[in-house]
C-alpha cells in the first residue's frame, strides 16, 4: 500500500497525451474513449486508436465524432428525447444528418483507395512492385478499418432510430397499465422527473430511468411492482436519495424507479410486548418515505430517541435506512439500524407482501446476542388492506435464526460489506431483493443529563488519535452511570472547508477536533466523566470545552453538520467512501491517508515544475504570457536576456529543485538516521540540527515522519515562487511571473487530496476526495487513491464500508467470496433482475461497477463561453453549479410536498436546470433551432 511512486513518473518532459476530449457536445466526466466504448463497444475504440495515428486532414474524424456527439447527448438528457418524440421533422432532420455524415465518411474512403490505387499505378512504374505494393496494402488496411467503424456506426445510428418507436410505444403502453393501478400524475415520463431520479448524492449517472412512479399510498406498491415486471422493466426503489454509493442508479434505460416519499404516515409512539421479549418496549411505525428527522422529533416529543441519525437526517427515508443498515453517531451506543428493527414489510421480487418481525429483541446492538431469530410471513398482494393490515392468512411462515457474530466483523462498530447476510431479506440489500414500504422501530430512552464536549489537538495525528481509543475505552467502564453517547472526528482539511472557529486561544486551526456526547442520570458523575475526558485530552497535546445548555450544545454540533463543504472548490462533485477502522489501529489508518496526501501533493508539484520547465524552454516568442493567460505579451528583448543568464538561472533552480522534491517522494521510507548525507546534498542542511533532535526523541524515524510533523516541507512560495520572483526581477518580467501564477493555479486545480472525518466512536470514517469533474486525469488519480484507500482499510482488518453500502462505487473492491454468497441469493430470489438490475453483481452485460458512470461538468459548459455570453444562460448556470445535491432543501421547501405530488425541490430543479442549458447549448450549435418546449421548462 506504500509502495514508492515510480520514477518514470516524474518525468518532465514526457510528451502530451493525445486529445481527450474531440467528441462534441460532451459535457461530462467521459473521455472519447468512454464514449466509444459505450456507443460502438471495445473493437470501434481499438479502431478508432489505430487510425488516430494515420490521420491527414481529420475530417473523417470530425464527422464521426458528429455523429457520437449527437447521438450521446441526446441518449443523456431526458429533455432532447422527448422534443425529438413530440417533434417528427426535428427528429428525422437529426437521422438524416447522421446519415449524410458516415455516407461524407465513405465517400472520403473509397476516393482514398481510388487515389492509392492510382498512385501505386504510377508507382510501380517508377519504382518498382514493392514499394507500390506497400502502398496499396496501407491504403487498404485504413480502408478496412474505416469501413469497420462504419459498419459499427450505421448499426449505433439505427439502434439510435429505433429507440424512438420503441420508447414510445412502451409509453403507451407503460401509461395505460400503471394508471389503472395508481393514479394517472403518478405516472411520470417528464425530463425533471427522469433527471431527479438519474442520480443520489453521488452525481453519477449510467441511463436514466424510463419511467418514475409516486404512489400514493403503501397498498399500491404491490401491484406496481407485479406490473412493472409484465412491462420488463427492473425496479429501482428509492427514497430520499441521499445515498453516496450509487445504490438507487439506474445501470439499464428500461427501469421504473418507484418513489416512496408519499408513504409518509407516521405513527404514535406506542408500548407494545415485542415477541419473545419480557417486558413493554417504546416503538414507532414509520412508512417507508418518513424523513428520518421526523421520526427522530416523534421520540424526542415523547422524551426518547430514535437510534438511527446518519447526517442526511434532514433528507433521507426511513425505507433507504432500512435498506442499507443505515447509523450515525448514535450507532456507538444503540446500533445502526438493523439492531433497532422490531419489524418491517416489504414487497418481494414475486409481488407478494413479505413481513419480517425480530424474535426474542435484545434490545441492544445485534452482535451481542448468540443468534438472532427473525419470522418470516409471506402474503399474496391484494392481503393489505387500507388500513396496513393484512387480510387473513399468511401463505407462508419461516423461521430465519442467524448467528450474532454473522452481522458485523468481529470488533468492529459497524460492517454492511455482507450483502447476503445470512439471507436476510430488505437489510444491506441495497434494494436488490425488493421494496421496503413500511418498519417499526424500538426507541431508547435517553439518560436525563447531557454534556457535549469539543476537543481541539493541536499536536500531530498519529498523537492525537489514540485520545479516541483512551476516551471511549474510559467511559465504556460507564464511570458512576455516564456513558458515551456519539464521539465525532474532523481532520484539519474539514476545519479548514467548514469554516471552524478555534475555541483555544493558541490560535490558528487545530490538526483534528473531537465533538463527542457524554450522558448520565447523575448530573455529578456526567460532569466527573467529562472532565476526566478533557485531562486525558490534555495529555495529547489537546484542549477541552464543555457545553451544558441545549443551544451551547447545538452551536457545538454545528460544525459536524456541514462536511459536506469539502467539495465546495471543485462544483460541489467530491468521491465520499467510507471504511470502518479497528479502534486501536486508527492511528495506522490516519498515517497511511497522510502518507498518501504527501504523494498526491508532491507529484502535482513535480507536475508544476515540469510545466514551467516547458515554458522556460520554449524556443521563438517564449514571451508570450498569453499562451497560458491571455494577458498579452512580455517585451523580446527582455526574453533575449532571459535566454542567457537569467533563463538559466531559473531553469537551474528548477532542475535542483525538482531533484530534491523527487528524492523526498521516492525516499518516504528511508530511516532518517541514514538520511543526513543526501539531505545536506539536496539543500537541507539547515535542518539537520532539528533532524538530530527529532532522532533522539524517536530513533526509528523515516523521512516520511518529518514530512508528516512538517519539519521538512515541500513548498511552492518558498523552495519556488520566493526564488523565481528575484530571478525574474525587474518590469520586463513582471507578465512572465503572471504566467508561472497563473500555470499555478491550473496545476493546482487538479491535486488530489483526502480529507477524513469519522464517526469515532466506533471506527466508521468518512474518506472524502474532491475532484473536478472536467479533469480527466484528476479523476482517474483520485480512483487511484480510492484503491490504495480500500487496500489500506482491509490491511488493518477493516472493512470497505460501514454505512454507504457498496452500490456502483465499491463493488470491484469486494472479493469473490463476498460476492459469490449474494450472488447466489439473488438467483435464488431474483433471477431475472426485476429488482435494481445489474447491482452488486459482476454481470458483464449489466456492469454493476463504475466502467459505465459519468457525472456533468459545469467547467466544460463554460468551454462555450461566447453562447454563454451572449444569452441569461451562462448566469443560470453559474448560480447553480454548487448545489451539492444532500437534499437538505427538500423539508423546509414550499415547492417539494411529495402528498401534493409536487417534487420540485431546489435540487431536483438545478438537475433539471443544468441539462436544460445543456438543451440549449446543443441546439444553438446546430441547425435545427432551440425548441420552445425548453424555455417553457426554464419558466
Amino acid at each position: 500500500m506504500n509502495a514508492p511512486i515510480p520514477l518514470q513518473t516524474l518525468d518532465p518532459l514526457a510528451t502530451a497525451p493525445t486529445r481527450l476530449r474531440e467528441i462534441p457536445y460532451n459535457y461530462t466526466s467521459f473521455s472519447d474513449r468512454e464514449i466509444v466504448l459505450r456507443l460502438l463497444g471495445a473493437e470501434a475504440w481499438g479502431v478508432v486508436d489505430e487510425l488516430r495515428a494515420e490521420r491527414r486532414t481529420g475530417r473523417s474524424a470530425r464527422m464521426l465524432y458528429e455523429v457520437l456527439g449527437d447521438i450521446w447527448v441526446v441518449r443523456r438528457n431526458p429533455y432532447l428525447q422527448d422534443d425529438l418524440l413530440d417533434n417528427p421533422k426535428r427528429r428525422r432532420l437529426l437521422i438524416e444528418a447522421l446519415h449524410h455524415r458516415l455516407g461524407e465518411i465513405e465517400k472520403r474512403r473509397a476516393l482514398d483507395v481510388e487515389a492509392g490505387a492510382e498512385a501505386s499505378g504510377s508507382g510501380l512504374q517508377a519504382s518498382g512492385l514493392g514499394a507500390a505494393g506497400a502502398a496499396v496494402a496501407t491504403v487498404n488496411g485504413r480502408s478496412a478499418k474505416v469501413l469497420r467503424l462504419l459498419e459499427l456506426a450505421r448499426a449505433a445510428v439505427a439502434d439510435f432510430e429505433r429507440e424512438f418507436d420503441r420508447t414510445a410505444a412502451l409509453r403507451a403502453k407503460t401509461l395505460k397499465k400503471l394508471s389503472r393501478l395508481t393514479a394517472r400524475d403518478n405516472v411520470k415520463f417528464d425530463g425533471m422527473s427522469r433527471v431527479s431520479h438519474v442520480t443520489d448524492a453521488t452525481d453519477w449517472r449510467v441511463e436514466y430511468p424510463f419511467v418514475v412512479l409516486t404512489p400514493d399510498t403503501e397498498v399500491e406498491i404491490a401491484g406496481l411492482v407485479s406490473a412493472c415486471i409484465e412491462l420488463g422493466l427492473t425496479i429501482i426503489p428509492r427514497g430520499g436519495g441521499t445515498g453516496y454509493t450509487g445504490g438507487a442508479i439506474p445501470l439499464t434505460p428500461w427501469s421504473a424507479v418507484i418513489n416512496t416519499e408519499k408513504l409518509e404516515k407516521l405513527g404514535a409512539v406506542e408500548t407494545l410486548r415485542l415477541p419473545g421479549v419480557e417486558r413493554d418496549v417504546a416503538t414507532i411505525f414509520s412508512e417507508a418515505g418518513v424523513v428520518t428527522r421526523r421520526v427522530t422529533d416523534a421520540a424526542d416529543r415523547a422524551g426518547l430517541v430514535f437510534a438511527v441519525d446518519p447526517t442526511s437526517i434532514d433528507a433521507s427515508c426511513v425505507g433507504g435506512n432500512v435498506a442499507m443498515n443505515a447509523g450515525g453517531k448514535k450507532a456507538v451506543l444503540w446500533g445502526t439500524a438493523l439492531d433497532n428493527l422490531a419489524w418491517w414489510r416489504m414487497v418481494d421480487p414475486e409481488g407478494q407482501w413479505l413481513e419480517i418481525t425480530r424474535l426474542d429483541h435484545n434490545l441492544g446492538k445485534i452482535h451481542d446476542v448468540a443468534v438472532a431469530r427473525f419470522e418470516l410471513k409471506r402474503f399474496k398482494a391484494g392481503q393489505l388492506g387500507a388500513d396496513g393490515k393484512m387480510r387473513g392468512e399468511p401463505v407462508s411462515i419461516e423461521v430465519l435464526e442467524i448467528p450474532g457474530r454473522r452481522f458485523r466483523k468481529e470488533g468492529l462498530g459497524k460492517d454492511v460489506t455482507d450483502k447476503f447476510l445470512a439471507g436476510l431479506p430488505g437489510i444491506q440489500k441495497e434494494g436488490c431483493d425488493g421494496l421496503i414500504t413500511s418498519a417499526r422501530w424500538v426507541l431508547h430512552r435517553m439518560p436525563k443529563c447531557v454534556r457535549t464536549v469539543c476537543l481541539e489537538f493541536f499536536g500531530q495525528p498519529k498523537d492525537a488519535v489514540p485520545s479516541i481509543v483512551e476516551i471511549k475505552g474510559y467511559l465504556d467502564t460507564k464511570p458512576h452511570g455516564a456513558i458515551l453517547a456519539g464521539l465525532e472526528h474532523l481532520d484539519e482539511r474539514y476545519l479548514r472547508a467548514v469554516g471552524y472557529a478555534t475555541k483555544s486561544k493558541r490560535g490558528g486551526l487545530p490538526k483534528m477536533v473531537l465533538i463527542g456526547d457524554i450522558v448520565g442520570d447523575d448530573d455529578e458523575a456526567v460532569a466527573k466523566a467529562t472532565s476526566e475526558v478533557v485531562r486525558l485530552a490534555n495529555r495529547r497535546a489537546g484542549e477541552g470545552f464543555v457545553a451544558v445548555s441545549g443551544e451551547a450544545r447545538k452551536t457545538f454540533w454545528a460544525d459536524r453538520s456541514r462536511t459536506a463543504a469539502i467539495a465546495r472548490h471543485t462544483n460541489a462533485f467530491k468521491i465520499n467512501e467510507d471504511v470502518v477502522i479497528p479502534l486501536p489501529r486508527m492511528g495506522e489508518y490516519t498515517d497511511g491517508i497522510e502518507r498518501i496526501n504527501i504523494e498526491l501533493s508532491t507529484k502535482n508539484k513535480l507536475k508544476m515544475l515540469a510545466e514551467l520547465e516547458r515554458l522556460l524552454t520554449r524556443e521563438g516568442p517564449l514571451a508570450r504570457a498569453g499562451d497560458i493567460d491571455g494577458d498579452g505579451e512580455v517585451d523580446a528583448d527582455a526574453f533575449d536576456e532571459l535566454g542567457s543568464e537569467r533563463r538559466r538561472q531559473a531553469l537551474e533552480l528548477l532542475a535542483f529543485t525538482r531533484q530534491r522534491w523527487a528524492w523526498l517522494l521516492t525516499n518516504l521510507d528511508l530511516p532518517l538516521a541514514q538520511a543526513r548525507e543526501a539531505l545536506s546534498a539536496h539543500g537541507l542542511a539547515f535542518l539537520l540540527p532539528r533532524i538530530d533532535e527529532r532522532l533522539a526523541e524517536e530513533s526509528q524515524a523515516t523521512l516520511f515522519r518529518v514530512m508528516q510533523d512538517r519539519t521538512i516541507r515541500v513548498s511552492w512560495k518558498v523552495e519556488l515562487r520566493a526564488p523565481l520572483e528575484k530571478i525574474l526581477s525587474g518590469q520586463p518580467f513582471a507578465p512572465l511571473l503572471d504566467a508561472i501564477d497563473a500555470l499555478h493555479k491550473r496545476v493546482l486545480r487538479g491535486r488530489v487530496f483526502v480529507a477524513l472525518h469519522m464517526h469515532a466512536g466506533d471506527g466508521n470514517v468518512h474518506t472524502n476526495i474532491p475532484v473536478n469533474s472536467d479533469d480527466y486525469e484528476m479523476l482517474k488519480e483520485a480512483e487511484a487513491a480510492v484503491a490504495r484507500i480500500m487496500a489500506l482499510a482491509r490491511s488493518l482488518d477493516g472493512v470497505i464500508s460501514g454505512e454507504h453500502g457498496i452500490g456502483i462505487t465499491k463493488l470491484e473492491f469486494l472479493s469473490e467470496a463476498e460476492l459469490s454468497e449474494f450472488r447466489a441469493y439473488k438467483q435464488r430470489v431474483d433471477p431475472e433482475g426485476r429488482f435494481n438490475k445489474g447491482k452488486l453483481l459482476d454481470d458483464p452485460a449489466v456492469p454493476g461497477d463504475l466502467r459505465n458512470a459519468y457525472t456533468p461538468s459545469f467547467g466544460l459548459m463554460g468551454a462555450e463561453s461566447l453562447i454563454l455570453q451572449q444569452s441569461d444562460i451562462g448566469s443560470i448556470a453559474d448560480s447553480v453549479k454548487n448545489c451539492l445535491r444532500c437534499g437538505k432543501c427538500k423539508p423546509v421547501c414550499a415547492t417539494h410536498v411529495p402528498r401534493a405530488n409536487l417534487l420540485y425541490s431546489p435540487r431536483n430543479k438545478i438537475l433539471a436546470t443544468s441539462l436544460l442549458v445543456e438543451a440549449f447549448l446543443y441546439e444553438e450549435q446546430t441547425r435545427r433551432g432551440v425548441s420552445v418546449k425548453h424555455w417553457d421548462e426554464f419558466s
